[in-house]
């Protein structure tokens, strides 16, 4: 297995994996985040590929201040083998090298599971509220 930058055509793949991971909304698209990544720090977009087939991924970006960590995905088959680590490692290597200070990520509260997964990596919760606002609709 190999951890590598995202290509081009590991789209479809991508998208099908987070798909089943649960990842996506209807409001949010896949494809246009993609697109959106491959715009700003590329470099920071990461999969694990084993044989041909995608069976991870994370996203990751630093704004000056601090480093975001995205889409992390692993595939079921693989859950429960180190990937998930590996890739959240990857991701923060890369913003060490860019001398990134400290690193978050949002978990959404229903997804219970993966909050225990973070905070055996170290995480913890951040007293915060996160708020948003869309500027484009990724809704036709």
């Amino acid at each position: 297995m190999t951890i590598r930058p995202f290509e081009d055509s590991d789209t479809d793949a991508v998208v099908t994996l987070w798909e089943k991971a649960g990842l996506t909304r209807p409001w949010n698209s896949p494809w246009a985040d993609v697109r959106r990544k491959q715009s700003v720090q590329p470099e920071m977009f990461f999969v694990a590929e084993d044989d041909g087939r995608i069976v991870g991924t994370v996203m990751a970006g630093y704004d000056g201040h601090r480093g975001w960590i995205n889409y992390l995905a692993v595939s079921d088959d693989r859950r429960g083998t180190g990937l998930g680590r590996a890739l959240v490692e990857q991701a923060e290597a890369a913003l060490a090298a860019l001398e990134c200070p400290k690193v978050q990520l949002q978990v959404r509260l229903d997804n219970i599971g993966v909050i225990d997964f973070y905070e055996r990596l170290g995480y913890a919760p951040y007293e915060a509220i996160s708020l948003g606002k869309r500027l484009i609709s990724d809704v036709d």
